[in-house]
């Protein structure tokens, strides 16, 4: 879908290419990259016809309106990208009004669902609620572009409950956001599992309700949603040589035990570890005006900051990696208390430096193949800040529930 151009059927049933999923993905494939585009083209480091270009390989043709898309893919990924050029570039705006049409729609099948299986007291999965597929993550795309729209005020009222009314089941009081699903198709969790990562699970879901209650988007029990998380992330605190983590998931085993089967902390980084939860601790502090839990939450994430913790990284990107773990610190610097974040920005921008694949291999394929989360277009984004020192002019990192 190019501006000026037929769409397609958008939303209908046709039957969709490997390519036009690829492109369509913000996670994985070309929609990354054009996201890349629009932010250097913002600054000026860039041009617009190249960003222009990258934007019309990602929405020509069809693209997926169903019900399985999320901000990381389909519609909601397409209006992402169009929203962030339609704020410089007047011709993106009508191309991008359309498709924010698609999506609301889209949002308000999703909240019938999610109603309709809350009431048949069934158990959540993450394509329901999460950051990648789910409402937290379309939840985003409104709060940054559409604020004051009823359909961002019936997502809030949607998570509250899920984070407020336990789920019940064989006896067992479960959370609300209980996955009856495994984390990983290679990891088994009999019963299911809760899961404290920022992309799946308690972090992004904290998060959110805290981003919105700083911009003041507030509904009845938001914050009684925010204390009900934070406790959550008190009661399964675990204190190391290192400094505090939390498990990247527990199962009914634990949570009947109330302790982790793990004794030591897996590696940090965005999606999964400390340094995406303490950002949500931090948020969620800002959000309640705690100094206490904000305190708490920036010494975390420095504890997570040193060279011992820094040494297990082995990855670039944002997902997993050094880019991630930079983009989180950097905008968690800009709300803390005290210099100590900012302070240890420039060695991990060195990290990043030395993670980044050189300068002169710029082949956008391999970037697609990687796209935001774990290529080369996620590492170079975060670059960018590293290089500028301030917030994306985009705000691409919107996407990861970090700003």
């Amino acid at each position: 879908m190019t501006p000026g151009t037929n769409p397609g059927p958008l939303g209908a049933a046709v039957t969709l290419t490997a390519d036009d999923v690829a492109r369509q993905s913000l996670a994985r494939g070309a929609a990354g990259t054009a996201l890349l585009h629009i932010e250097r083209a913002w600054t000026g480091c860039g041009d617009w016809s190249t960003a222009q270009a990258h934007l019309r390989r990602v929405a020509s043709g069809n693209v997926d309106a169903d019900d399985d898309t999320g901000l990381y893919y389909g519609a909601p990924a397409v209006a992402f990208l169009l929203q962030a050029a339609a704020d410089r570039h007047p011709r993106y705006r009508a191309a991008s009004q359309t498709m924010d049409e698609h999506v609301l729609r889209l949002i308000r099948r999703r909240l019938d669902s999610a109603t309709a299986r809350i009431e048949r007291g069934k158990p959540a999965a993450f394509a329901e609620y999460d950051l990648f597929r789910g409402l937290t993550g379309i939840g985003a795309l409104l709060l940054r572009y559409h604020p004051r729209s009823d359909e961002l005020v019936a997502i809030l009222r949607y998570l509250v409950t899920l984070v407020t009314q336990p789920h019940n089941e064989d006896g067992v009081e479960l959370p609300g956001w209980w996955a009856a699903h495994d984390p990983d198709k290679i990891v088994p969790t009999p019963g299911g599992h809760a899961n404290f990562g920022m992309a799946h699970g308690t972090a992004g879901l904290l998060s959110f309700l805290a981003l919105a209650t700083v911009d003041g988007r507030v509904v009845d029990g938001q914050r009684e949603a925010i204390t009900e998380l934070t406790q959550w992330f008190d009661r399964w605190r675990q204190d190391g040589p290192d400094g505090p983590w939390w498990p990247q998931w527990i199962t009914r085993e634990e949570l009947r035990a109330g302790r982790p089967a793990r004794t030591h902390s897996g590696r940090s980084s965005w999606c999964y570890g400390t340094v995406g939860i303490a950002r949500a601790l931090q948020l969620a502090a800002l959000a309640t005006d705690d100094p206490q839990r904000q305190h708490a939450a920036e010494d975390a994430l420095a504890a997570s900051l040193t060279d011992t913790q820094l040494d297990r990284i082995t990855e670039p990107g944002l997902c997993h990696g050094i880019a991630g773990i930079y983009q989180t610190t950097y905008r968690a610097s800009l709300d803390a208390s005290g210099p100590g974040l900012a302070r240890r920005l420039p060695a991990l921008a060195d990290r990043l430096t030395q993670f980044a694949p050189p300068a002169g291999d710029q082949n956008d394929d391999q970037a697609d193949a990687g796209g935001l989360l774990t290529g080369r277009a996620g590492v170079e984004l975060a670059l960018e800040t590293a290089r500028r020192g301030t917030p994306p002019h985009t705000g691409w990192d919107a996407c990861l529930l970090i700003a």
